[in-house]
């Protein structure tokens, strides 16, 4: 039964599943905070020893190659096909048949992926020949033999993604976004270690290798609490139960759907080579800030979200109330935090970069370059992160096609405004080539609203109206102005100081101005905020 159908009064069952969806996007959004926080100091350590060079750049790429296969069938594909499934059988008590399902997915899973990790190694020269076309010579090779000592070690992240899904449903949500800190850490000592008594060359390869014990760290530290609360799993090369069969079916649309999404990431990485490897570079930098936003807030809650609307049983009318509230509820968290995210991207942008990565061979100018790129990536930001919770909706209901028909057209549109930003639009403009880089995020930032009106408006016909009110959208965009205003004025009174301490001080000046303003405003968000901070 649902909330409104178990004899609960609306308004409490509403306030009541808003609260639950809260804590467990805490908890989430606690775990993701310790991953990227150390996934930004990992990369403040490589601007340090590596900066925007050739090398940065062919490291770059060749982790976004076989890192497709950690997307393709992490928590996007795997998710929305296996978590509705086994939190479903979770939700009607049927343990014994959960452990059998678990089984056969990860058995099914690691045998896909050992034949695509081969694969993938074997082909790697094609590989690096299509993803990153403008590499020649010394930064080819070098990039091919990344990609081969990397692709094992992907491999092991997928299979930690069957935990996730695991563990999401059984809602044990901080260990596995947790998990990742250890990834990181291995690649930190690897690079705090080796890094002062190497060549740039040589740092890249004892990187790629500390990537992979980072891999399989990230999988190990799972193991143990999986077991003991999926029972005892039989993996079988079988899909021959009708609920196997379901995660199998889903997966196929989500698959394709998550792969369309890493096809666009594709994409921008080819234009990127075509400009510079050094832009690769910059493109990873800057993907390492806008990503903390849209995993803190956009995945926190998508993630929590997921298995809660997957249990709902019911009347189609008592379900779709339901994901109503759920779905309004999470949109107001995300746009309470993405938000100013995207307002201090665009406006501070130089400064965040500076502070994270202005060390060693990154300068000023690198900095510069990279809120630029940044500051395309703050257009489509608030859409982005939204879709994600329109999207983990739909997979609630179990349709996974409906967001791969619009991740299509996203991938089609944003492939064509991406070149042109990228390439014709600085040389018609007069400026340098490097800029192409910032027209690659503006691109995809538009087009993130198109899908983003897409997924709601099939998702509105569907269960009834949805969205974040405008109202709602005022007040918090509002606030992110005058906060930005704020920052701007301690900025231009400050005397000179070092990147990372004025940015301390621009930063804290923006954050408490937003804060204030949004608690003047009644955005319920910020009062929800304002006393557990009191209270603690």
């Amino acid at each position: 039964m649902t909330e409104a159908a178990s004899g609960s009064p609306p308004l409490a069952s509403a306030a009541a599943g808003a609260r639950r969806g809260a804590g467990a996007a805490a908890v989430v959004a606690l775990g993701i905070l310790l991953s990227r926080l150390t996934g930004l100091v990992r990369q403040s350590v490589f601007a340090h020893y590596l900066g925007n060079s050739a090398t940065a750049g062919a490291f770059t790429a060749a982790l976004r190659i076989p890192n497709f296969l950690q997307n393709l069938f992490g928590e996007g594909a795997l998710s929305a096909s296996f978590i509705p499934v086994y939190a479903g059988l979770l939700a009607r008590d049927d343990r014994g048949e959960a452990s059998r399902v678990a089984g056969a997915v990860g058995a099914l899973l690691a045998l896909v992926v050992s034949g695509l990790v081969l694969g993938g190694v074997a082909a790697t020269p094609l590989l690096v020949d299509v993803l990153a076309p403008g590499f020649e010579g010394g930064t080819r090779a070098l990039t091919v033999r990344l990609v081969r000592v990397l692709f094992p070690g992907i491999g092991l992240l997928v299979l930690s993604a069957w935990c996730l899904g695991i563990l999401n449903s059984h809602r044990r949500f901080f260990l596995s976004y947790a998990a990742p800190v250890l990834w990181n850490a291995a690649m930190i000592g690897t690079l705090l270690y080796f890094g002062g008594r190497t060549g740039e060359s040589a740092l890249a390869m004892k990187l790629a290798w500390g990537a992979v014990v980072g891999s399989a760290l990230q999988l190990l530290v799972q193991l143990p609490m999986v077991l003991r609360l999926a029972g005892p799993l039989r993996p079988a090369l079988r899909a021959a139960g009708p609920h196997v069969r379901t995660v199998v079916r889903n997966f196929v649309p989500a698959f394709v759907s998550r792969g369309i999404v890493q096809i666009s990431a594709f994409v921008d990485s080819i234009i990127g080579s075509l400009i510079s490897a050094a832009a690769v570079a910059a493109l990873g930098y800057a993907q390492a800030v806008y990503t903390l936003p849209v995993s803190l807030f956009g995945m926190s809650v998508s993630a929590a979200e997921l298995p809660a609307m997957s249990s709902v049983v019911g009347s189609s009318d008592e379900v779709a109330a339901h994901l109503r509230r759920r779905l309004d509820a999470g949109l107001q968290r995300i746009a309470f935090f993405v938000v100013p995210s995207a307002v201090a991207f665009a406006a501070l942008g130089d400064l965040i970069a500076a502070a994270l990565f202005q060390t060693g061979r990154f300068g000023r100018a690198d900095a510069v370059w990279v809120w630029g790129i940044l500051a395309g990536s703050a257009v489509g930001l608030l859409a982005a992160t939204m879709g994600r919770l329109y999207s983990s909706t739909y997979y609630a209901l179990r349709d996974t096609r409906t967001p791969l028909r619009y991740a299509l057209v996203r991938v089609a549109l944003g492939t064509v405004a991406g070149y042109l930003l990228a390439v014709p639009a600085p040389r018609a403009l007069g400026l340098g080539p490097a800029w192409g880089a910032a027209g690659l995020t503006l691109a995809s930032g538009t087009v993130a609203w198109l899908e983003y009106a897409l997924l709601r408006r099939t998702l509105n016909a569907r269960i009834g109206r949805t969205g974040l009110r405008s109202s709602y959208a005022a007040r918090v965009w509002g606030a992110g102005a005058l906060a930005a205003a704020a920052a701007w004025a301690a900025r231009l009174s400050l005397p000179p100081l070092h990147p990372k301490l004025g940015a301390v001080v621009v930063l804290a000046t923006f954050a408490a101005a937003y804060g204030l303003v949004a608690l003047a405003l009644r955005v319920p968000e910020a009062r929800a905020l304002a006393r557990r901070v009191l209270r603690r």
